[in-house]
C-alpha cells in the first residue's frame, strides 16, 4: 500500500491542516514527517478554530491514527500545551497519537541558543520562529541531540545536563544580551517531559512498514512549505529541514518506491512570514486588502505575513522537484473583489525573460512578468459544488493547470472544512 503525501508549496501557510483535516476520512494514518512547532496548522469546524504545532491535523478523528515521526523536533514544553488545550475536546488521545522514538527533543537551551544567534546577526536576521528549531537540528546533524527515545533510559539526565552545559558556553560565544533563568526553563522542561513520557513511543519506521504491509492508508504530512526546504528554498532565509517530498522518505522511514500520490497546497496567492526575497510581493492597497481579508497572520506567532500575486515560476519549480500528482488551491475567497488579478509567468534576470527559478531572487536580480487575468466579484464562502463557481475564477483555475501541467482537485472558498470545493 503505497504512503500519499500533502506538502505546502509556497513559503508555508498554505492551510494544509485544513485539507489534512478534510482527507483524514480516507485514511487510516496520518504521519508528520519533519519540522517543529514553529508550524502551525490551522483547522476550522463546528465553529471553533484550532490550532496545533506538532501535532498531526486527524488528531480530531476517532478512527485516525496519529504519528509523530522521526523527522519531526518535539519542544515538550509546547506538546503539552497542545495536549491541554485538546483535553476540554474530549479526545482519546493516548491511543491515537504515536511518537517516534528517533525524534529530536526540543531542549530549553536550544531555544536560548536560537535568540542568542538571531540577535546576533542584527539587520541580517533570518526571521526565526526562535523556538530552538534550528539549533536542535545543529545538534541532530552534529550528532549531539536527545533523542525521545532517550529518556527510556536511565542516563537521560545525565546526556541533558552535558549538553544544555554546551549550550550555556555556546550562548556565551554570541556576546548578546540574553536574559534568561534557567532553573525556572527546566522546571517547566521536566513537568512537560513526564506528559510526553505518558504517551507511547514506537520504532516509527516498522510501524509505518507493518501498516503498508497490512494495507492501511497511510497520509504523510508536511509542514511549512517548499520554498523554504533547506537544500531548495530561498537559503538562507529556510527553515532547518527538507519540506520537499523526499524528506517524507528521510523523516518517516519510508521507501522511495512506495511513495504514491503527491498532493501540492498552494494559495491562490502568496505570502510569506519573515525575512527572505519575495519576487511579487506588493507594498499597496491589494497587498493590503489580501492580508486584512485573508488574516494573514502566523498561526505560530502572530506575525503578519507579507503578501503578494501569485508566482508561478516558484510554484512550477516546487512542483516539479515533488512531483505533484495534483494540486489543491486554497483561499480562493480571498481574491473575490478584486477587478483584475495578476499572475507572474516569468522573470526579467540579467536582461532575459526565464520562466524557471535561478539561483538568486533577491529582488535587485530578478523583475516579475505578470499576466493580468478577470477577477471575479462573487463572494465564494456559500459555495458548495464547482457549477457554482464563477466564470473567471474557472477560467484563473484552467489558466493554472495548463501552465502548471497537474489538475486542481480541491479549491478552498474559507477556512471551515465545509468550504471546500471538489473538482
Amino acid at each position: 500500500m503505497a504512503v500519499d503525501l500533502l506538502l505546502g508549496l509556497q513559503w508555508g501557510d498554505e492551510g494544509k491542516g485544513k485539507i489534512v483535516d478534510v482527507l483524514t476520512n480516507n485514511y487510516n494514518i496520518i504521519a508528520r514527517f519533519q519540522g517543529g512547532p514553529n508550524a502551525g496548522h490551522t483547522l476550522e469546524f463546528d465553529g471553533i478554530k484550532h490550532v496545533l504545532h506538532t501535532i498531526p491535523s486527524g488528531i480530531f478523528h476517532d478512527d485516525a491514527i496519529n504519528v509523530v515521526g522521526n523527522g519531526v523536533v518535539i519542544d515538550p514544553v509546547i506538546f503539552k500545551k497542545e495536549l491541554d488545550n485538546l483535553a476540554q475536546f474530549d479526545i482519546d488521545i493516548q491511543p491515537r497519537l504515536l511518537i517516534s522514538r528517533k525524534a529530536h527533543l526540543i531542549l530549553p537551551t536550544h531555544r536560548l541558543l536560537d535568540a542568542a544567534s538571531e540577535a546576533s546577526k542584527g539587520k541580517a536576521k533570518i526571521g526565526s520562529t526562535l523556538k530552538g528549531i534550528g539549533p536542535t537540528y545543529m545538534d541532530k546533524t552534529g550528532r549531539n541531540g536527545l533523542r525521545v527515545g532517550d529518556l527510556e533510559l536511565d542516563n537521560w539526565k545525565s546526556k541533558y545536563r552535558a549538553l544544555a552545559n554546551k549550550h550555556e558556553a555556546m550562548i556565551g560565544f554570541y556576546n548578546v544580551d540574553i536574559q534568561y533563568d534557567l532553573n525556572e526553563l527546566e522546571t517547566e522542561f521536566f513537568d512537560a517531559i513526564k506528559t510526553l513520557k505518558s504517551l507511547n513511543f514506537i520504532d516509527s519506521e516498522e510501524y509505518l512498514h507493518n501498516a503498508q504491509l497490512s494495507g492501511k492508508k497511510i497520509l504523510a504530512e508536511g509542514a511549512q512549505g517548499s520554498m523554504l526546504d533547506i537544500d531548495f528554498g530561498t537559503y538562507p532565509y529556510v527553515t532547518s529541514s527538507n519540506t520537499t517530498a523526499a524528506g517524507a522518505c528521510t523523516g518517516l522511514g519510508v521507501a522511495p518506491g512506495r511513495i504514491g500520490s503527491v498532493i501540492g497546497i498552494f494559495k491562490a496567492y502568496a505570502t510569506r512570514v519573515g525575512s527572505g526575497p519575495f519576487p511579487t510581493e506588493l507594498f499597496d492597497e491589494d497587498g493590503e486588502t489580501m492580508a486584512k481579508v485573508g488574516n494573514e497572520f502566523g498561526a505560530t506567532t502572530g506575525r503578519p505575513r507579507r503578501c503578494g500575486w501569485l508566482d508561478l515560476v516558484a510554484l512550477k519549480y516546487a512542483v516539479q522537484i515533488n512531483g505533484v500528482t495534483e494540486l489543491m488551491m486554497m483561499k480562493a475567497d480571498v481574491l473575490s473583489g478584486f477587478k483584475t488579478i495578476k499572475v507572474c509567468t516569468a522573470y526579467q534576470y540579467q536582461g532575459k525573460e526565464i520562466e524557471h527559478l535561478p539561483y538568486n531572487i533577491e529582488s535587485e536580480n530578478v523583475k516579475p512578468v505578470y499576466t493580468t487575468l478577470p477577477g471575479w466579484k462573487k463572494d465564494l464562502t456559500t459555495l458548495t459544488s464547482a457549477k457554482e463557481l464563477p466564470e473567471s475564477l474557472n477560467e484563473y483555475i484552467a489558466f493554472l493547470e495548463k501552465k502548471l501541467e497537474v489538475p486542481i482537485k480541491i479549491v478552498s472558498v474559507g477556512p471551515d472544512r465545509l468550504q471546500t470545493i471538489y473538482r
